[in-house]
């Protein structure tokens, strides 16, 4: 009897023992393996693209305002209308403007009476000239016969330069008369531009987006009444991480999801790609028109983007998540004999749908480690949980 509940003992351990053998073996850690998941590298057409989030905005925006301080007089346009190029949107008041525009037509009249006088006085002091050097040329031929004295022959000498220098001052009378009205006329067209510059005008045809200031209020040179755009150069101004900008170019077709209408795709194509990044976020800024006009137009309002590369036919691909980063080195784990071991791979571009190309370091039906509970580290007991 003893003996045999020697055995009854000795048989319950070993059932413990393998027991815990098995619990070991089963429990990931130290001693046990680890549960890992995997998946096969699959060969198939990729469609790449990347992802932004932006804003609508208007590439041709326009600011509306007086050149000169002053108070504004009237308005006649508001938010939301559309207005034509030259269209009167608003006036400033002239004050005195009116009154300073009648004075310099007054003195451009004047200064045109005066250049008549100067002219006069230029023909009356050519015939004097005339005659006084007619006169001393006479007197000259009479003194070389000695017909007349020396002091009448210098008499008419100086009565010629005198007119001479009479004729000159008249000339330049009748010079500085003209420049004089030169200068009130450009005065009078100052004046007239200002006139211009009241009448607050669309430079283009456009949508009034903001009325910024009321009849009454005193504006000052460059401050804005008005904020206008172009309706067709909408498009969205998205932010686009620079890890994956590398092959972004212009004429991408693009899908934008406006906030207030995530059931709808509008399509779209990359407009513009800003040089210079953003050293903050690292980010490119991307702007991306819409392929069609888009109404109701809001400004600002936020904007999903997917830019759609070309497809890559018959790449070898696995899931995003399998590729890990050891050393910075790219590449994946395999579980080989039960261990993890670490392959490094060449990757190309990324889906949206989470497939990594791979250039280099695997063939098509070999089966990689997609996920395991911690990281892995080379040598570890693995026990993949299942494979496609």
């Amino acid at each position: 009897m003893r003996e045999w509940g020697k055995k009854t003992v000795l048989a319950a351990v070993l059932v413990v023992l393998l027991i815990g053998a098995g619990i070991l073996a089963l429990t990931p850690g130290p001693i046990g393996s680890l549960k890992v998941e995997t998946a096969k590298v699959e060969q198939g057409d990729l469609e790449p693209a990347i992802f932004g989030i932006g804003t609508v905005e208007a590439r041709l925006t326009y600011t509306i305002g007086p050149t000169q301080a002053g108070r504004l007089m009237a308005v006649h346009v508001d938010q939301g209308d559309t207005v034509k190029a030259g269209q009167k949107l608003g006036e400033m008041d002239p004050v005195d403007l009116e009154e300073r525009l009648k004075s310099s037509d007054y003195a451009i009249r004047k200064a045109r009476d005066v250049i008549s006088i100067a002219g006069a006085q230029v023909k009356e002091a050519e015939s004097q000239n005339q005659v006084a050097q007619w006169s001393w040329d006479r007197y000259l031929e009479l003194r070389k016969q000695d017909f007349v004295s020396k002091e009448s022959a210098e008499i008419k000498k100086n009565e010629a330069i005198r007119a001479q220098a009479a004729l000159e001052a008249a000339k330049q009378n009748l010079e500085a008369s003209r420049k004089d009205l030169s200068r009130i006329i450009y005065e009078a067209k100052a004046l007239e531009a200002l006139r211009g510059n009241l009448s607050l005008t669309s430079p283009v045809n456009g949508l009034i987006v903001s009325r910024d200031a009321e009849p009454g209020s005193t504006i000052v040179a460059g401050q804005s009444v008005f904020q206008m755009i172009k309706p067709e150069t909408l498009w969205a101004a998205v932010r686009i991480d620079e890890a994956r900008s590398r092959d972004l170019r212009e004429g991408l077709p693009a899908r934008i999801f406006l906030r207030s209408r995530q059931d709808q795709v509008i399509p779209g194509t990359v407009s513009r790609i800003e040089i210079r990044s953003d050293t903050v976020t690292e980010e490119r800024l991307v702007n991306v028109a819409f392929a069609q006009p888009l109404s109701p137009i809001t400004l600002g309002e936020q904007a999903e983007v997917i830019i759609q590369f070309p497809s890559v036919p018959k790449a070898l691909y696995v899931p995003s998540a399998a590729v890990k980063k050891v050393n910075l080195q790219e590449g994946v784990w395999k579980a080989v004999g039960g261990r993890s071991r670490f392959f490094p791979v060449t990757t190309g571009i990324k889906t949206l749908d989470g497939k990594t190309q791979i250039l280099k370091g695997l063939q098509a039906g070999e089966i990689i480690i997609v996920y395991s509970p911690r990281m892995l580290q080379e040598g570890m007991r693995v026990r993949p949980q299942k494979q496609p």
